[in-house]
C-alpha cells in the first residue's frame, strides 16, 4: 500500500525516542552490516540524525539501529541514504533498535 504524502506523523529526534513503544524518526544511514552466508540472514543499519560526524561525547544518543530479519540486503539502504522510519523501539545492547521498520527513502532536490 503506497504511503500518501503527509500521511506520516512528525518525526521525533533519535535522542528523544521512547525506550519502548512505537515511534517515527528520520535521519541518514551512517553504517550497514551484512552478515556472512554462514549466519542467519539479518541486515543491520545505523541511522543518525546528526548532520556531521559522530562526536565521542554524545554517547551514541543520536544513533538508532535498524534490523531487518530474514534479509541479507534491503534495496536502496546504503550509507548516505536519507530515511524516514516507523516501528517499535526497544533497547538492544544499549542502543535503541527497531526490528523490520516501515521506511521511506527521502530523495534530495536536484538544482
Amino acid at each position: 500500500m503506497p504511503i500518501e504524502q503527509g500521511a506520516w506523523p512528525a518525526p521525533v529526534p533519535i535522542n528523544e525516542l521512547p525506550l519502548r513503544g512505537r515511534a517515527v524518526s528520520s535521519g541518514v544511514i551512517d553504517a550497514v552490516t551484512i552478515q556472512p552466508a554462514s549466519a542467519s540472514p539479518e541486515f543491520t543499519a545505523i541511522l543518525t540524525d546528526r548532520e556531521f560526524h559522530r562526536v565521542a561525547s554524545d554517547g551514541g544518543s543520536h544513533r538508532l539501529r535498524l534490523v531487518w530479519l530474514g534479509r541479507r540486503r534491503v534495496p536502496g539502504i546504503v550509507v548516505g541514504t536519507r530515511l524516514r522510519i516507523e516501528g517499535m523501539v526497544s533497547l538492544r545492547d544499549g542502543l535503541p533498535t527497531i526490528y523490520n521498520p516501515r521506511y521511506e527513502i527521502i530523495g534530495t532536490q536536484e538544482s
